[in-house]
């Protein structure tokens, strides 16, 4: 079983920054790949960005590329993403997710294991 939570979200202008944290319970985090999603109101959730195991790849949707940056740190259990140059259409309830399925990285889709309850991110224009 693993619990994650999320944290580091707010209110911000056009422009600024938000490193979002993903923290994980249980000895098992290094087994699984992890990924942020996110959900604008009245719109479907969407992948974000998702990373290996062991942090050696990472993906990216299209329109955060070159401003989002995704990383882990197995040691804490801790996953983060860091969001640079943020616009009003980032502005969402951000997710983590863990899944087993190390394909996920890959297709930024497919059954995931583990969800935590999300951290509104808003930006202003």
């Amino acid at each position: 079983q693993v619990e994650l939570v999320e944290s580091g979200g707010g209110l911000v202008q056009a422009g600024g920054s938000l490193r979002l944290s993903c923290a994980a319970s249980g000895r098992t985090f290094r087994s699984y790949a992890m990924g942020w999603f996110r959900q604008a109101p009245g719109k479907e959730r969407e992948f974000v960005a998702a990373i290996t195991w062991s942090g050696g790849m990472t993906n990216y949707v299209d329109s955060v590329k070159g401003r989002f940056t995704i990383s882990r740190d197995n040691a804490k259990n801790t996953m983060y993403l860091q969001m640079n140059s943020l616009k009003p259409e980032d502005t969402a309830v951000y997710y983590c997710a863990a899944a087993r399925n190390p394909r996920m990285v890959v297709t930024g889709t497919g059954p995931m294991d583990y969800w935590g309850q999300g951290t509104q991110v808003t930006v202003s224009s």
